[in-house]
């Protein structure tokens, strides 16, 4: 590995001493270095061997009860104007931030050992790619982020002489509230996470740098950076065209993104590009371009089986770290949801004995899994192009189980950014500070994650459309709605690709629809239905929009929209009043 830049190593020289380790490695991502902390870690505990035969090279790791989620309540932008920030942001001042942060982290690492891990975000030879430079005391964090990241010498290469490097800092400390604090300083590149060592609280290369510090560069740089899966739809016909989708957390963007085609659907195939980020950029050819600037994934464990997603069943059939699963006698993890059904015993996710009578669950509701992206059988090969892939459809979706359509287009680039921003979804449990099935706006699923206040991000789409000739088309999905008998009216998983279908013939202009107040919905007999026991009654009622049901949804979005005050888009006023008036008001 070359030797990293003064600016970097200044940088370290810093960290190490307010945290006063022992010592200090620097990191290079390779195989003997994965294989020395791994050795370390098994004899400390921090990890659990799984069986060989059912697990390969794969283990389970629990954190500690009381971080186990997002904690967005600890989670602050810290820039000089508080208005920058925005009202769906906690804010901060950055020098009381640093005041507070210098204090929890002095010689937060005695006796501990401070590693500093080079790391990249996004393909080779890409426009997109940045540069990470994270310093953490977590084991566990430096064989994650070998996993979600292009980790090593790479980052020197890139990096050069340059300073330009996000700096992110994490210190396990002790795992308490008053400790916790994960804050993003936007204007200086810099993240700086303490009193935590769960998923995106800790890989700082996860949300906090590819969403948060990313956004904010995104828009002084013109482009965007989104909480989006990518994948490729291949036609029997030939071609293979390109959707993202923006769906909040344990909505089932890894499910999507890894879709099965039904039989019915033969001779199309889904090809993975990401299931949880992408950097979107206008190309030259007036098309929106959208890369994954992760290698890896780390998605919800729950609920995936052999029927909701074959395809992440494989990938993390081996070289895989669970956490907070469940731990069955015979070293196999399990979790609800799983193809096998409950155990007799098991040991919890917080190391418990565990029976079908126990009264929590088994594995932890956000309990989840690490795996490479490269294990993913229906990787794309354009994962990797540095310049992404050109994107024909937009999808916003959440979990709804009234007032949604199934599925709609939305009549042009502006309506689409306003439905965009419009979403709600009711809360999952990948979110600890929020009741579990209580709905709340997610503008784009980016609440948790916009680095900057959301009205200038919603100005931002709008100006983002104005630089592309060949927009990709937007729409709205809820595979979540409800019949009378409270009921899922769709059957979802591998069935969402009938309403793919449908959404990328409506980009090639050939399926039919039909026009309500909220977009155009499909007409009948438009959905590739096929084989499907599906009833009319059923699709009629997927695809309904009740006026009177949305002039109480116009209302309750224009009440939150007031939250912005004059950063809210022009726009999406007049798109306001035009809804009304298509609802009859």
């Amino acid at each position: 590995m070359g030797t990293p830049n003064a600016y970097v190593r200044s940088w370290v020289e810093e960290c190490a001493k307010l945290l006063r380790p022992d010592h200090v490695v620097w990191c290079d991502g390779s195989d003997e270095e994965r294989r020395r902390l791994t050795t370390e870690m098994l004899l400390q505990r921090e990890l659990i061997p799984l069986n060989a035969d059912r697990h390969p090279g794969s283990y389970l790791r629990r954190s500690s009860p009381n971080d186990t989620a997002r904690t967005e309540k600890k989670t602050f932008i810290c820039c000089p104007n508080r208005d920058d920030a925005g009202p769906t942001n906690n804010w901060m001042a950055p020098e009381e931030a640093k005041r507070k942060l210098t204090a929890v982290s002095d010689g937060a690492m005695k006796g501990r050992t401070m590693y500093v891990i080079p790391f990249v975000m996004g393909p080779s030879g890409s426009p997109f790619r940045k540069v990470g430079v994270q310093v953490t005391d977590s084991r566990y964090v430096v064989i994650s982020m070998r996993v979600m990241t292009r980790m090593g010498a790479a980052a020197w290469d890139d990096l050069g002489d340059s300073d330009d490097f996000i700096r992110c800092f994490h210190a396990t400390v002790e795992l308490k509230d008053d400790q916790k604090f994960i804050c993003h300083f936007p204007q200086e590149r810099l993240i700086w996470s303490t009193g935590s060592d769960y998923g995106g609280n800790a890989l700082l290369g996860k949300k906090c740098l590819s969403l948060r510090i990313a956004s904010s560069m995104g828009r002084q740089e013109g482009w965007l950076a989104e909480h989006m899966l990518i994948m490729g739809v291949e036609s029997p016909h030939g071609g293979t065209q390109y959707l993202a989708a923006a769906f909040p957390s344990a909505c089932g963007k890894t499910n999507l993104a890894m879709l099965v085609p039904p039989a019915a659907l033969n001779g199309y195939r889904i090809w993975t590009v990401g299931d949880d980020i992408a950097w979107l950029r206008p190309g030259p050819d007036g098309r929106l371009w959208a890369v994954n600037p992760e290698a890896g994934l780390f998605g919800v464990v729950p609920g995936t089986n052999q029927r909701t997603n074959p395809v992440a069943m494989e990938t993390i059939a081996r070289d895989t770290v669970f956490t907070n699963t469940a731990l069955r006698p015979d070293g196999t993890a399990w979790w609800e949801g799983h193809d096998d059904p409950p155990p007799k015993e098991a040991l919890d996710w917080k190391g418990l004995p565990w029976t079908p009578a126990s009264t929590t669950p088994a594995a932890h509701p956000n309990s989840r899994f690490t795996a490479p992206l490269r294990q993913c059988p229906a990787l794309s090969s354009k994962w990797e192009d540095p310049q992404g892939v050109p994107l024909d459809a937009i999808l916003f979706g959440g979990r709804r189980a009234h007032t949604e359509p199934l599925v709609y287009e939305t009549f042009d680039w502006i309506h689409g950014v306003f439905t965009g921003a419009s979403t709600a979804s009711e809360v999952t449990a990948a979110a600890q500070d929020h009741v579990v099935g209580t709905a709340r706006r997610d503008p784009m699923a980016m609440l948790p994650f916009c680095g900057y206040n959301m009205g200038d991000y919603f100005n931002h789409w709008l100006s983002i459309g104005r630089k592309l000739s060949r927009p990709p088309k937007i729409f709205r999905v809820n595979w979540f709605r409800k019949g009378s008998d409270d009921q899922f009216l769709w059957p979802g998983f591998g069935e969402n690709l009938r309403v793919l279908v449908w959404i990328l013939e409506r980009c090639s202009g050939r399926a039919l629809s039909q026009t309500t107040p909220l977009g155009e919905v499909p007409a009948p007999d438009s959905l590739p239905l096929r084989g499907l026991d599906l009833s009319r009654d059923a699709v009629k009622a997927l695809l309904a929009v009740d006026s009177a049901e949305w002039r109480g949804e116009l209302a309750a979005l224009r009440e939150y929209f007031a939250i912005f005050g004059d950063r809210l888009p022009s726009a999406f006023l007049r798109e306001m009043d035009a809804l009304a008036a298509r609802l009859g008001t």
